[in-house]
């Protein structure tokens, strides 16, 4: 298998690439995880471990699934350069191919910023424990979600707030700016470093890192950028409640907020839902409730577009008090952060 396809197999379901993964050789599969990003490489990982006995309907199941995708998206190459030299390493060395390739296509050194979504809080906090909040907000709007939570959970708490004002503002950020972070951590962490003017941040960042903090974050640092700003504020709680966020709720949540709302309130707002998102929803019913609300979906016919954005928006309300109240939670959900 080439690197080629790793697109067309990553981009399907994780369990069945899983089950790809791990029909190949070795040498094969270290090639085309090689071309990952951390967080696809991360949920591919988890799936493989996860895997128990892999049986003969499973394998079948993974190949069709394969087979599927490469005819309707044909094979994409995210790499082309990288396709090249392994073509031309085969064909005359490793020698010589890299001196072919080096004037084919010369190499851009590994920035230290693209160095540092791949290490983990505990290896990125030492590093920017003592810097400036701004720039520690220039690297996190870089991170995942998740890892850039848990650089901010072990910050001092007097500067987190500040911290995050700043991932909600950051807008353009100047080349200057992106050259000092670059040799900040290139001085810590030994690599080059690279300069490109790059706008990043916004409310939306700043939800989605507050919404993967302990729920103790929330609360002390929204109130502290209200004080600030209230419109941002503002704008960041409405980023961090979508209705898409419902559909990560366990069955538990998910059946408390369902008695808040109305029938035909989730009826419209699932009626604008991918199938393959209602479950989440139907799990936290009963067998002949979930039936009943798929043939109501089925029954409603064409809705406008507006209505369903409005049933969303209520019960996305519902879900913002809920979460208010303690009833449920969303993010990490406590004040534990490991």
């Amino acid at each position: 298998m080439s690197e080629e396809t790793n697109i067309v197999l990553v981009g399907g379901d994780a369990e069945r690439a899983a089950v790809m993964v791990m029909l190949l050789e070795d040498e094969q599969a270290a090639q085309l995880l090689g071309q990952l990003e951390p967080g696809e490489l991360r949920r591919l990982g988890e799936k493989m471990c996860e895997l128990g006995e892999i049986s003969p309907s499973a394998i079948a199941e993974a190949i069709a699934g394969f087979v599927e995708r490469t005819e309707r998206l044909g094979l994409i190459v995210p790499d082309r350069v990288g396709t090249v030299r392994a073509m031309m390493t085969r064909a005359v060395g490793e020698v010589k191919a890299e001196s072919l390739m080096q004037r084919i296509a010369p190499e851009q050194p590994t920035s230290s910023l693209e160095l540092a979504r791949w290490l983990t809080p505990q290896v990125l906090v030492p590093l920017v424990r003592d810097e400036h909040p701004q720039a520690i907000a220039v690297l996190l709007v870089q991170l995942d979600a998740d890892i850039a939570a848990g650089v901010l959970h072990a910050l001092p708490e007097e500067i987190q707030s500040q911290v995050v004002h700043r991932v909600a503002t950051l807008g353009p950020v100047s080349p200057e700016a992106i050259a000092m972070l670059e040799d900040m951590l290139a001085r810590r962490i030994t690599e080059c470093h690279g300069q490109s003017a790059l706008t990043m941040g916004g409310p939306k960042e700043a939800a989605d890192i507050i919404n993967a903090s302990a729920r103790a974050v929330e609360k002390r640092v929204l109130p502290e950028i209200a004080k600030q700003d209230k419109a941002l504020a503002k704008a960041i709680e409405n980023e961090m409640f979508k209705f898409e966020h419902l559909f990560a709720l366990d069955s538990k949540s998910m059946g408390t907020l369902l008695r808040e709302v109305d029938s035909d309130t989730l009826i419209a707002a699932l009626k604008g839902t991918p199938e393959e998102n209602r479950d989440n929803f139907f799990g936290a019913m009963s067998s002949r409730a979930a039936d009943g609300v798929r043939d109501e979906i089925a029954a409603r016919g064409r809705m406008k577009m507006a209505e369903v954005i409005e049933a969303q928006k209520i019960m996305v309300s519902a879900a913002r008090r809920l979460a208010a109240e303690g009833v449920i939670v969303f993010g990490a959900g406590d004040d534990d952060y490991v």
